[in-house]
């Protein structure tokens, strides 16, 4: 991984921006796609799946980042030193196919909104999307705040794109509230229900969290990092409410301008919006999913680093690690798969690895003689094993739906 200069902590000093990097997971073309299909099909139904996510994930990252304080050791490094080698390199193997599909469905992401937005050929967008990303990357040689400010740079451009789409479409104030009830309306709004819950809560995510909390400041006492939680509770809070926030808009676009229209994937939605809110809604349509693939493929690049580093504490140039993951997404796009299915696909993957990462976390956050004084509370243990209890049962359900349909 770029190597990042680590600052000494003098006192409780802020640690905001490690979430705002991995909450560019939370918004990748993968909640596009899910987001787009619950809302155009079901319209308000899922809004309560979102926010559920949302509230999901907004535990699970505080862990994450906990555990790299705690303990000054990513997740995988965690794993590394307390648990068995053969269930580590399982654990290393399971991770890089992780790896994979994340940058298959950012990649992916990328390529579709440049050809939205310029008729660029997949292959070409993909691998522009690339170069991007890793140009981003290069921005950690100089200190963590250029490249976090890169990335929250994009979370705005995303932002201001859903928020005139929003505003534009005038949803439903009733239908939103409605939608915040559970429920489900037969197998297919369950399907894709676990579907965005696979899309949100993502394994690489909960990786790197714990990675960018270890480099970011020195800290030697427990005082200093209790200091360091305090500030990444703020962080995490803002950072996935902002994330939430976006997803729902998505949802709400949908529900509110192509319920009805059968546009179920992102090109058909693009197509939809031009048609019925004009071409400026259908361009920031396109350029929030463009600045999603942008910023969410050069995280995925960076949580890939954190693996290989904390599972083999082995170190790869960037390039040669950008290529590796890269191949198979040009692959798939040079073969003419439908790109929203590649998505739709790469989620249902990344849907395997969820427990590997989460049952791990919760293990270790929950040892004393792993967290020391930051240990869990036996109430917050229970709450993040109801909530895996959760994700995992949704997964699962998603994983066996896919397959037998």
């Amino acid at each position: 991984m770029l190597a990042a200069p680590r600052t000494p902590v003098r006192g409780p000093l802020p640690l905001l921006g490690p979430a705002f990097v991995t909450a560019i997971a939370y918004v990748d073309p993968g909640n596009f796609a899910t987001n787009l299909s619950a809302g155009s099909v079901y319209g308000y139904l899922l809004v309560w799946v979102v926010v559920a996510s949302n509230l999901m994930a907004m535990l699970i990252q505080y862990l994450s980042a906990k555990a790299g304080i705690a303990t000054g050791r990513s997740l995988p490094a965690l794993c590394r030193r307390h648990l068995p080698l053969p269930v580590v390199r399982g654990l290393w193997l399971q991770a890089e196919l992780v790896a994979i599909a994340t940058d298959l469905a950012e990649v992916v992401g990328g390529a579709i909104a440049l050809d939205l937005l310029f008729g660029t050929p997949l292959v070409v967008g993909g691998a522009i999307t690339a170069a991007v990303a890793f140009g981003m990357l290069a921005l950690r040689s100089r200190g963590h705040r250029p490249f976090e400010a890169a990335i929250t740079g994009m979370l705005a451009v995303i932002l201001a794109g859903f928020v005139y789409n929003v505003v534009v479409g005038a949803p439903s104030a009733s239908g939103v509230a409605a939608g915040l009830q559970p429920r489900f309306d037969g197998a297919g709004s369950v399907l894709l229900a676990a579907g965005m819950l696979g899309a949100t809560v993502m394994p690489h995510a909960i990786y790197l969290h714990s990675g960018l909390t270890t480099d970011r400041y020195v800290a030697t006492t427990d005082r200093q990092r209790r200091g360091l939680l305090r500030s990444q509770r703020v962080d995490v809070v803002t950072a996935m409410t902002i994330a939430g926030a976006m997803n729902l808009a998505l949802l709400v676009i949908a529900a509110t301008t192509l319920g009805g229209t059968g546009a179920d994937t992102i090109e058909a939605a693009h197509d939809q919006l031009g048609r019925l809110e004009g071409h400026g809604t259908a361009v920031l349509f396109a350029l929030s999913l463009l600045a999603s693939g942008f910023a969410a493929s050069s995280v995925g690049t960076l949580s890939g680093q954190v693996v290989m580093e904390g599972f083999l504490r082995r170190r790869v140039p960037l390039v040669v690690r950008r290529l590796s993951s890269l191949a198979p997404a040009l692959a798939i796009l040079a073969v003419g798969t439908d790109p929203t299915r590649a998505l739709i696909a790469s989620q249902v993957v990344l849907s395997f690895g969820i427990p590997f990462a989460l049952v791990p976390l919760i293990m270790f956050t929950c040892r004393a003689d792993v967290m020391g004084a930051l240990v869990n509370r036996r109430a917050t243990t229970a709450v993040a094993v109801a909530v895996a209890a959760v994700i995992i049962g949704l997964n699962v359900a998603l994983v066996t739906l896919t397959v037998t349909r």
